[in-house]
């Protein structure tokens, strides 16, 4: 009898049980990066027929199943139960196709329980169908929320990831059950606003330093505008993240991210998204609707970049370089301290020539000769890259002698040549930065690097100091010179 009890089917739920995933919204948030118009028409017309949305998400989607994340500690049980020669199925409420695809990948039985496009295996109907296939108590379940209490009261024995209270209340029933901790964490969460972005929103305070407006409330002003941004960013982030799910899985480092990893429930980043759009929106419109309307159009603008323009060569360099301009513009918005175009000619080039650093160093780091994925650059394109670097670095150089001639420029810094001089060490750290990313000796993204770079920083505060002094700056503040 205990061996026939051994004998029995070993039944996996597959979302959240199996996998640390949902194929639904995998397959929605892969449809979106593959063709969105396409993806939001099915979702809206079969939102109230789950078997038939998932069916047609899965042939749009055309998950990779092989990089979808495994719960290790159940794939562990699930081979000691085949090595007792016992069958593991995947009994899931995803669709079909999928599900049957990952259960060949991982060598479980070709045997599988699923929806089809008619019907939602789900809870109630799950059970039935199981039950059907194996009789009363025939068989033990993986499950890992409360609707899989309908599947365990008929199982023989139950396995409950991350469901305390059903464990305990099937338990209370005499059932045998083994728990494994599930859920995800907040700092994982946390992780996932990539709160180290941030730093680059201190470009916000580039008109407040450019203008010598250094009063309090100019300071409260950008603060607020920096949260804001900030905020805004880690919403895209987040989109960003969910978009590219298959490309950070072939990541060597990108693949470890919340959600890639798994850590974090893909509906999780959903729900911070619309929360974090609105903070940001919330305190955009509390500034004003100048810094609304910066702070509204860098979110379509970084949508457009998440959704298509990421992929496509030159155009994607334009962009970030764009996005990065923008925290200028909205400095400028919040504080209501004018921006010169000088400032702006010379800031854009800078950025664009970071973005060819950004994608420079990931070809360098790059372990093989095919395209980045998710991205239109390969090896070849170092040599082109580091062209168009160097013309932004030139580009930047020039801008900034030219405005030292500007009625402002001269309004502002009492002693012009040392503005010159302030451009030597800028140009020192462009070039620097050019040089590490051909070489492969940075950060995947430049502008961290740089805000942890300490010879870089020291160059960065050389041309500011540099500055301050040609300003009289120093002299005012200190007594000096």
């Amino acid at each position: 009898m205990a061996e026939e009890l051994t004998k029995k089917p070993f039944v996996l739920d597959v979302d959240g049980t199996f996998l640390r995933t949902d194929i639904l919204f995998e397959c929605f948030w892969a449809g979106l990066g593959r063709d969105p118009i396409r993806t939001l028409k099915t979702s809206l017309a079969h939102f109230r027929d789950p078997a038939r949305l998932k069916a047609e998400l899965a042939r749009i989607a055309a998950l990779r199943t092989d990089l979808l994340p495994v719960k290790a500690d159940v794939l562990e049980v699930a081979r000691a139960a085949q090595a007792e020669g016992r069958e593991v199925v995947l009994a899931s409420a995803s669709d079909h196709s999928v599900v049957a695809q990952l259960a060949a990948q991982h060598g479980l039985s070709e045997h599988v329980f699923a929806s089809d496009g008619r019907t939602n295996l789900k809870g109630v109907r799950k059970a039935e169908v199981l039950v059907q296939a194996y009789g009363e108590g025939g068989f033990h379940y993986a499950g890992n929320a409360p609707v899989d209490r309908a599947v365990w009261d008929h199982a023989d024995a139950a396995l409950v990831v991350g469901d305390p209270r059903s464990a305990k209340a099937l338990e209370a029933q005499g059932k045998p059950v083994t728990q494994i901790d599930g859920g995800w964490r907040m700092k994982d969460v946390l992780k996932s606003f990539r709160p180290h972005q941030w730093v680059k929103n201190v470009l916000l305070f580039v008109p407040m330093i450019a203008g010598h407006a250094f009063d309090l409330n100019t300071f409260i002003l950008a603060i607020l505008g920096v949260i804001s941004f900030s905020a805004a960013a880690s919403s895209i982030y987040l989109v960003n993240d969910l978009l590219d799910l298959e490309a950070d899985r072939l990541h060597v480092k990108k693949c470890k991210r919340p959600f890639a990893s798994g850590a974090v429930p893909i509906q999780v980043g959903m729900v911070s998204f619309f929360v974090l759009a609105a903070i940001a929106l919330g305190i955009a419109a509390y500034l004003g609707g100048a810094f609304f309307g910066v702070v509204s159009f860098y979110m379509a603008l970084s949508l457009a970049y998440s959704l298509k323009l990421k992929r496509m060569r030159w155009v994607d360099i334009a962009v970030l370089a764009s996005l990065y301009t923008l925290r200028v513009v909205a400095g400028a918005a919040a504080t209501g301290i004018p921006v010169s175009g000088y400032l702006l000619v010379f800031i854009f080039p800078v950025f664009l020539a970071l973005g060819c650093v950004k994608r420079l160093t990931e070809l360098t780091l790059a372990t093989s000769d095919e395209r980045l994925p998710g991205r239109g650059y390969g090896r070849p394109d170092r040599p082109d890259l580091l062209n168009v670097a160097s013309l932004g670095v030139v580009a930047s150089l020039v801008a900034f002698f030219l405005y030292s001639f500007t009625e402002q420029a001269l309004s502002l810094y009492k002693t012009q040549w040392l503005m010159w001089v302030a451009g030597l060490p800028l140009a020192w750290w462009m070039i620097r930065m050019v040089r590490l990313g051909w070489y492969g000796k940075q950060d995947y993204d430049p502008i961290v690097f740089a805000m942890k770079d300490k010879r870089g920083i020291g160059l960065m505060l050389m041309t500011i100091s540099i500055m301050f002094y040609a300003a009289g700056l120093w002299q005012e503040w200190f007594g000096v010179g």
